[in-house]
């Protein structure tokens, strides 16, 4: 499977938001020192779209994890793994407020980066979430479109 600009963009963007919750590192430090030291030949579209989920996501945050809390059953958030926790805020994030990325591509994003960040055991509680969280937002699961 070849990386598409937008895959890397978020998993940049998951990068930074660990940088941002673990280190206590300002979004806009915690960005310009990524694409510095990990990611210098990221494209200006990658870093804009990474840029984008961060600050989205840390903008929508209380929302965020009041939603992730309504689907997740008998877990508490902060008992859900950090990674976890960051890959369900952004994907929750991105199926609110971007709406030209159809559902199951979010859905699938999330579950890669579960998969390569967190743990196989993880994906199974990231589908059950996001698709509880789909379902309530009266998304359908069809793709018309294989934006990425």
């Amino acid at each position: 499977m070849s990386v598409t600009p937008r895959h890397q963009a978020r998993e940049a963007a998951l990068q930074i938001l660990y940088f941002w919750q673990v280190g206590g590192t300002q979004p806009s430090a915690a960005i310009g020192s990524f694409f510095t030291e990990h990611q210098p030949e990221a494209s200006e579209s990658t870093r804009l779209f990474a840029e984008s989920l961060v600050y989205g996501t840390i903008g929508h945050i209380a929302d965020l994890d009041r939603l992730i809390e309504q689907h997740s059953r008998n877990w508490r958030l902060e008992r859900i793994a950090i990674i976890d926790r960051l890959v369900l805020r952004m994907a929750a994030f991105e199926l609110q407020h971007v709406p030209e990325t159809p559902p199951p591509v979010v859905m699938n994003e999330a579950l890669e980066l579960a998969r390569t960040f967190s743990g196989d055991e993880s994906v199974p509680f990231v589908n059950g979430v996001l698709d509880a969280m789909r379902k309530s937002m009266g998304k359908s699961e069809d793709a018309n479109d294989d934006v990425e």
